[in-house]
């Protein structure tokens, strides 16, 4: 049982990259946190371990697809705000996995909605939303007024999780917002997110592998920024007196080949030297480029990124470094 002061968080997906840079977070802040996945019993949780938290989260097993197991979650838990960050989080993978990523990320974000709704509890509920709901905007910087253009399944399924909260929100007062995150990035992303495979591959080739880098478009252009301070951007949503949307980003656009330079330069080595392009990489359809402006975010929530991309390379291989 919680205590009578304590707060209590609700995170959904809190095995992956996010959600277990967010319960260290809220742990530290007093919170009671609950973190919740498919199966509880048959996950490692190994970030939750990387991070040293693993034993201080109570962790239960919920499908989100599942409106019965939902309110069974919500019922027991009690939870003050649910962190929704759920879901198939690979843009990539949504083109081979076009149904299941859109039920597990729409499907599931209107069932956490109809349940608080159902149940009628004053519960605030942040929703993971994505830079990838605005396509291509042409080279201008997105805000929350940009029009939505998804160009994959991902951003599809991203952009009606998107609605349903606004929609709840407005039908039905529920304290419901959206971070439209753009690419953050930590030692925590799998191998199968480029930027992860971008600094294991230059480290290990470093270390003497001898292997060359195969990647996809290197020309297209992202705003990444630091995963764990965005996790900061999450949390004062929830404590606004009114819910509202916002875009969390840098603000500084790079081309994906100048982050490979960028950590092939941290280990001393050429990248044109140990790195091709195929065209089986590039996906059906992408954006060329992202740009974002997160001045509400300033204004409003009082943040602002600290680490640009140079940053996050740098400590990527930092930490990658020691591992090997």
């Amino acid at each position: 049982m919680k205590k009578s002061k304590e707060k209590s968080a609700l995170i959904l997906g809190v095995s992956g990259q996010d959600g277990s840079y967010l319960a260290a977070f809220l742990l530290a802040k007093g919170y009671r946190v609950v973190g919740a996945s498919r199966d509880a019993q048959m996950s490692s949780f190994a970030n939750l371990k990387r991070l040293q938290i693993y034993g201080r989260v109570e962790l239960e097993s919920v499908s989100l697809n599942d409106f019965r197991s939902v309110l069974q979650i919500l019922k027991k838990v009690q939870p003050n705000e649910i962190y929704n960050l759920a879901g198939q989080t690979s843009v990539g993978l949504s083109f081979d996995q076009p149904v299941e990523s859109f039920e597990s990320i729409s499907i599931g974000t209107l069932n956490l909605l109809e349940a608080i709704r159902f149940l009628d509890i004053p519960i605030r509920i942040y929703n993971a939303g994505s830079s990838e709901c605005f396509g291509n905007t042409e080279g201008v910087a997105a805000t929350e007024e940009t029009p939505f253009r998804p160009r994959s399944p991902y951003a599809v399924a991203k952009a009606a999780a998107f609605w349903h909260m606004a929609n709840y929100r407005e039908a039905y007062g529920l304290f419901a917002c959206s971070g439209l995150l753009f690419n953050h990035e930590s030692p925590l992303r799998p191998e199968r997110f480029v930027t992860r495979k971008i600094v294991n591959g230059a480290c290990r080739i470093a270390k003497g592998s001898g292997e060359v880098l195969q990647l996809g478009n290197i020309e297209v252009e992202r705003d990444w920024g630091w995963a764990p301070e965005y996790i900061g951007a999450m949390w004062r949503m929830l404590q606004q007196e009114n819910p509202e949307d916002f875009v969390i980003a840098t603000g500084e656009t790079n081309k994906l080949a100048d982050l490979v330079r960028e950590a092939f330069d941290m280990v001393n080595l050429n990248w044109k030297d140990h790195v091709t392009t195929s065209e089986t990489l590039f996906r059906p359809t992408d954006i060329l480029t992202v740009r974002a402006d997160p001045g509400k975010a300033e204004r409003k929530l009082g943040w602002k990124a600290k680490f640009k991309m140079k940053d996050v390379v740098r400590m990527m291989v930092e930490e990658e470094l020691k591992n090997i």
